[in-house]
């Protein structure tokens, strides 16, 4: 997954070598026209085997260093010039795009990662600590050495980096807490394909753990358009594969720089140890009369957390991890863990052997629920069943329950647990850094988004592995299987991926017309047999209750008499074009019907949403990427 750094042994040039080295270099400094920066970058690497006790380095700069001086001065920070691009606004998840764009652009990825210490104050940068992790996609380990050398030469004191290189996104968020940090940068595009055609992303998380707001990730795109510079350290070279601390002199006013290889795997263990009841969920797994699970990692960053916590602690069987082998294009599989791309899993659990299924996604973040003979649970109902079984997870026994939160196209399962328990429920738009003012604020414990993400107040980020383990503490404390816990509220989302940008905002801006116009309310709509009349529509609007933000444009809402729904949203989480999400959801009374397809259910509400956006015939689809 990582390659392993070239070991090199020393040779000593002749002195005649440095006095050619040094006058040519010379020569080349002093010629009109010279441009400097690109001098130095342009200078060919000597490999140096470090000295025992001594960090490994490669000389840069041949003409301002000499054979006795090489390994015992302190490392040159750089101030290198270079050009903004336009394109590099974070989305609701970072920065994402295909890696080509990292690699070929000129300064790509420099630009944004100074952008990005550039947004923290220098006052709390200087002697700082930073969290940086990836998911171990192409590109991970290239991006984490460039980070450090920047770090180091923009005054942070400290990084506090996963073995490897590899930390999942949960962890991330883990660590910053423990550590107090001030943020942390994690490299992944989550869900997106991997590999040198893939996609690569860069996402900023603040010191609760949490993703960067929409004020923070702002000011890093403001900086990237103007900047101008970049420093870097750039004879700084890393050992990820090594526990320990690693320290570096550097040629600036901060102090000493310290690097922290550390096992996240067990970081995040130990959390989920406070959290669940470990002894419960063993019997469970390994008991006498234990169920049967499959969990597939994908080739994505939680195969060592799966087998480590899973297997090797709650004694679940090795065999009922799969996939579990990070890899850097995931295995060339899409590490996105819904009924298309973990189609595999699904096929599995049809048979009837496992009694509980569970796919993640390439950062770990994600999970997919999946009951006996592939029975599915949507992430609508998944965190409505949680919350309605929540007592049976420890940690909400100790520390109570302050509130129920969903993002706007998250189906109203939650909604009716909330009603019935009188828990406070707020609705948000998309993006868990939403949920993370009202956690900081005290009023919410337990949150969930369509998109297959759940999570609570224990980190700022949604968790997938936190989410399997909550479903297994309710299964070992009710006795009961997974249909059983289900409710019946159906829901559908129907992604259109890649279709053309500008398209999109057409349709969506004739869409919005259309719904906002007063005549539309109270419209019906005849389909077959049924009936649907518009109660309301409108764009969905976020006013933060902690903060006073605002957040419009969240998403188009056609709701109707009975509380069914269709919903339209663009999505930035995408590395090209843009994706068009239709949600469409509607509360099933009927028990006999549980078991029917969804597609075959909701199938009137789809025909409204088609024939109101014009969408088909406006993309040139005849149907949707992914249907979940």
């Amino acid at each position: 997954m990582c390659e392993e750094e070239p070991v090199f042994s020393y040779c000593p040039p002749s002195p005649l070598y440095f006095w050619i080295l040094n006058s040519l270099a010379a020569s080349l400094w002093n010629a009109p026209g010279c441009h400097k920066a690109s001098l130095l970058s342009s200078c060919l690497p000597i490999p140096i085997a470090p000295r025992k006790g001594s960090v490994q380095r490669q000389v840069t700069s041949p003409s301002f260093f000499s054979p006795s001086t090489m390994d015992e001065s302190p490392l040159q920070v750089l101030t290198i010039p270079t050009t903004p691009y336009p394109d590099q606004r974070p989305g609701t998840s970072g920065l994402r795009k295909k890696v080509y764009v990292f690699q070929s652009k000129r300064n790509y990825l420099h630009n944004f990662i100074q952008s990005t210490l550039s947004s923290i104050d220098l006052r709390d940068r200087q002697g700082s600590t930073m969290v940086v992790g990836g998911d171990g996609r192409y590109f991970n380990t290239t991006a984490i050495q460039v980070i450090v050398q920047m770090a180091a030469a923009n005054g942070v004191g400290r990084l506090v980096i996963g073995q490897n290189g590899i930390m999942s996104t949960p962890a991330v968020s883990c660590v910053i807490r423990k550590f107090k940090a001030i943020g942390g940068i994690l490299l992944t595009a989550s869900h997106n394909p991997g590999g040198p055609d893939g996609d690569f992303g860069i996402k900023f998380n603040i010191a609760n753990g949490g993703p960067a707001p929409e004020a923070v990730t702002e000011k890093i795109f403001q900086i990237s358009r103007t900047i101008e510079e970049y420093a870097i350290c750039p004879e700084l070279r890393l050992d990820l594969a090594t526990l320990g601390k690693q320290t570096f002199d550097l040629e600036n006013k901060f102090k000493p720089f310290t690097v922290e290889i550390v096992d996240s795997v067990e970081s995040y263990a130990n959390m989920l140890r406070n959290i669940f009841d470990f002894a419960v969920l063993k019997e469970l797994l390994s008991g006498e009369n234990h169920i049967r699970i499959r969990l597939d990692a994908m080739h994505g960053v939680l195969g060592p957390y799966v087998k480590k916590i899973l297997c090797e602690e709650l004694g679940s069987p090795a065999n009922s991890a799969i996939n579990c082998v990070p890899q850097e294009d995931f295995g060339g599989r899409h590490p996105d863990p819904n009924l298309t791309y973990a189609a595999d899993l699904v096929e599995s659990m049809k048979s009837g052997q496992y009694d509980f299924g569970a796919a993640f996604d390439g950062d770990g973040d994600r999970n997919m629920i999946l009951g006996k003979h592939g029975f599915f649970i949507s992430p609508s109902d998944s965190v409505a069943v949680i919350a309605a079984n929540i007592f049976c997870i420890p940690y909400f026994q100790h520390m109570g329950v302050r509130g129920f939160a969903r993002s706007m196209p998250t189906s109203g399962a939650l909604d009716n647990v909330a009603k019935a328990t009188k828990i406070q429920l707020y609705e948000t738009p998309t993006g868990w850094k939403f949920f993370g003012n009202l956690m900081d604020a005290g009023r919410l414990s337990l949150c969930g988004e369509e998109s297959f993400g759940t999570g609570s107040d224990h980190i700022r980020e949604k968790d997938g592995l936190w989410a399997v383990l909550a479903w297994l503490s309710i299964l070992a404390t009710r006795k009961q299987s997974v249909e059983e816990t289900f409710n019946l509220l159906n829901i559908q989302k129907y992604d259109y991926e890649e279709v053309d940008i500008d398209a999109a905002v057409e349709m969506m801006l004739e869409l919005e017309v259309i719904i906002l116009d007063k005549a539309f309310i109270g419209q019906k709509f005849t389909v077959g047999e049924k009936t649907y009349e518009v109660d309301r529509a409108d764009n969905f609007e976020y006013n933060d209750p902690v903060d006073g933000s605002i957040s419009r444009n969240q998403g188009l809402r056609i709701i109707f008499k009975d509380g069914s729904r269709i919903i339209f949203r663009l999505s930035g989480t995408g590395s090209s074009g843009a994706t068009i999400r239709l949600y469409v959801d509607s509360y099933e009374k009927d028990i006999n019907k549980i078991f029917q397809d969804p597609q075959v259910k909701l199938a009137e509400l789809v025909t409204i949403a088609l024939k109101l956006s014009q969408l088909r015939e406006r993309m040139g689809r005849s149907s949707p990427t992914v249907i979940t």
